[in-house]
């Protein structure tokens, strides 16, 4: 049991070092490519901060525990509505672009409703996850396609030359970053499956609560930072686009190396709770701004689900 415990600690601690490399990383290499900051978020440091989700829910896979890997899925994405855009907005009031609220809000709540309809029939195969992977390919076309920084921005935002300097340095940091997170995803599993089978806890709760919030460590630091500065770009982008990643990319790629069978009818709730947060955030959006009074409600709304999640 403390044996378990310790390699849970372990791999949180690698999985948040490991992210916070990988975020830095690529988002040096990113500017390197003068993308605009919102771009940056819903591609370079939405991906990096959803490399643990990744990590831990292909370790879950392997070791035979899908209800694991598809609550690590479902309990991120709820993580990253409730909790950590919440906390967010309480730090400093986040504002949005319409465009934003226009093309990658409604792309979101797209997403998690073809993710419903997926794994209603309690099997996510090769043939849904290359679905989903094509929609994410055809998503980051388009962002990167319209990525490019305005001519109207300041130069600095633009650079003519690539700084190799940068770029290779922010390979380094990616592909430390990414060694953290495997070696971590490893043992967080490992830990939390015996957790559960020492106590006889539900693998659905373990994957919904103790390794989502631990996977979602990354996109809880590089939010915190982000509102601290007030980059509301930053913060919008990484929680949105890391909700269409886990999606598109994480249960894609898991469904395609190994197929998941799951139980939806045990998962409805969480499922449904999950689309609620999705959808509720596009009306929070409205006035372009979603401030501490939003933010309360948000976090609020989280702390109801975990509550009714462990009675």
């Amino acid at each position: 049991m403390y044996a378990d415990l310790g390699l849970i600690s372990l791999g949180i601690v690698l999985l948040y070092l490991g992210g916070e490399s990988l975020v830095t990383g690529a988002t040096s290499i990113a500017r390197a490519s003068g993308l605009r900051p919102a771009v940056v978020g819903l591609t370079v440091i939405a991906f990096g901060t959803s490399a643990p989700e990744l990590a831990a829910t292909m370790a879950a896979a392997f070791r035979g525990a899908p209800e694991i890997a598809f609550g690590n899925v479902v309990g991120s994405n709820i993580a990253n509505l409730g909790l950590i855009l919440g906390i967010a907005a309480l730090i400093q009031p986040i504002r949005a672009h319409a465009t934003f609220l226009r093309r990658e809000v409604p792309f979101m709540i797209g997403t998690t409703v073809a993710m419903l309809l997926i794994v209603h029939n309690d099997f996510v195969g090769r043939v849904e996850g290359t679905i989903l992977f094509g929609a994410l390919i055809l998503y980051l076309w388009v962002l990167l396609r319209d990525g490019r920084s305005n001519p109207s921005e300041p130069s600095e935002q633009r650079p003519e030359t690539v700084d190799r300097k940068l770029v290779w340095s922010g390979l380094a940091r990616v592909t430390f970053g990414i060694l953290l997170l495997v070696l971590g995803a490893r043992w967080l599993v490992a830990g939390a499956v015996g957790v559960a089978t020492t106590l006889e806890i539900d693998d659905r709760i373990i994957g919904l609560t103790l390794v989502a919030l631990g996977t979602s460590l990354p996109e809880l630091a590089s939010v915190m930072i982000a509102a601290m500065r007030r980059q509301s770009d930053l913060i919008l982008g990484n929680l949105v686009g890391s909700n269409i990643f886990n999606i598109l990319c994480i249960l894609s790629l898991t469904a395609l190396v190994r197929p998941l069978n799951i139980d939806a009818a045990a998962a409805r709730g969480d499922l449904l709770v999950m689309m609620v947060f999705t959808v509720a955030v596009w009306p929070f959006m409205y006035g372009l701004r979603i401030g501490r009074k939003r933010g309360v409600a948000l976090l609020g709304g989280y702390l109801l689900y975990v509550v009714w999640l462990v009675q």
